[in-house]
């Protein structure tokens, strides 16, 4: 990925602050994100969405409402 603008860095922090702090896994908390979500979900009867981040560098996948 290329930054060409302050601007531009800002937002691309911003965003994976976002994931790196929501999503992202840490091994010191046991494969969990710091703010994890509580419950744990039944993949086999939900439906999971997949959202790019960073232009598709990075993929979330959370559950469909």
């Amino acid at each position: 990925m290329l930054i060409f603008s302050e601007r531009q860095l800002r937002k691309v922090l911003s965003e994976y602050i976002q994931h790196y702090n929501s999503h992202r896994p840490h091994r010191s908390l046991g494969q969990r994100p710091p703010d994890p979500r509580p419950e744990v979900l039944d993949l086999e009867y939900t439906q999971v969405t997949r959202r790019e981040v960073l232009g598709g560098v990075i993929n979330e996948y959370a559950q469909v409402a």
